[in-house]
Parts: C-alpha cells; sequence; structure tokens
C-alpha cells in the first residue's frame, strides 16, 4: 500500500507542480490560448490557483518524505481534492465537458492519497 501511495504522490506532485507553474508564471496572453477558461477569470485568481496547485505538489512530498509534520501531506491530498471539485464544477458550468475527466481521476487519486496516508499507510513523524 505504501508503494502505492507513493507513487500516487509523485505522479500527483508532478502534475499539479507542473500545471500549477504554468498558471502561476506563463503570461496570461499565452496562457489563455491554451486554456481559454484564463480569459474569462480575474488574473488573480490564474495566479492563486498555480500557485495554490504548487503548494499541493509540495505538500504531497515534502513532509512524508522528511517525516516533518507528516499530517500536512493527507491535508495537502485533501486540498487537492477540493480544487479538483471545484475544477470540475467550474468547467461543467461553462459546458467544457472534455476537461471534467482528467478533474476526476486527480480527484480520486487525491482522495486515495488522503485516505491512505491517513487510515491505512501514515508516515510517522521523526
Amino acid at each position: 500500500m505504501s508503494i502505492a501511495l507513493w507513487i500516487a504522490q509523485l505522479l500527483l506532485a508532478l502534475l499539479f507542480g507542473m500545471a500549477g507553474f504554468m498558471k502561476a508564471t506563463t503570461p496570461l496572453g499565452s496562457l489563455g490560448q491554451m486554456m481559454p477558461w484564463v480569459n474569462d477569470v480575474p488574473a488573480l485568481l490564474v495566479r492563486f490557483i498555480g500557485i495554490s496547485e504548487m503548494t499541493g505538489a509540495l505538500g504531497l512530498l515534502l513532509p512524508a518524505g522528511t517525516r516533518i509534520l507528516p499530517w500536512l501531506t493527507p491535508l495537502a491530498a485533501a486540498a487537492l481534492t477540493v480544487i479538483m471539485v471545484l475544477a470540475s464544477l467550474f468547467h461543467l458550468s461553462r459546458g467544457e465537458f472534455q476537461n471534467v475527466p482528467m478533474n476526476v481521476i486527480l480527484g480520486l487519486l487525491a482522495v486515495f492519497v488522503a485516505w491512505g496516508r491517513t487510515k491505512k499507510a501514515a508516515i510517522q513523524p521523526r
């Protein structure tokens, strides 16, 4: 179980880290060409989402990897789950149904990590 959780954590950290970095640093004009929804929301919201995703990615790995405050890892996974639920609702409201499956998959992986690191294979602090 621990190996499966580490794989899920690494995969989620890579995906959220890359997506978050892109949303936090890419010029909004360029980002809007790749993600049309960016053109319809405030710039600060796009940057906030990006920073939140990058922070969540770090939270999936650093606390568990260092065993310093490891309870932050399931908290980060739960927060990323919330982001994916909100993203799914946002895309559904805009009729962007093609974006929802990835949000659901990432959300379910994040739920798996939150559950697993809380109930099945919690990381013990130092």
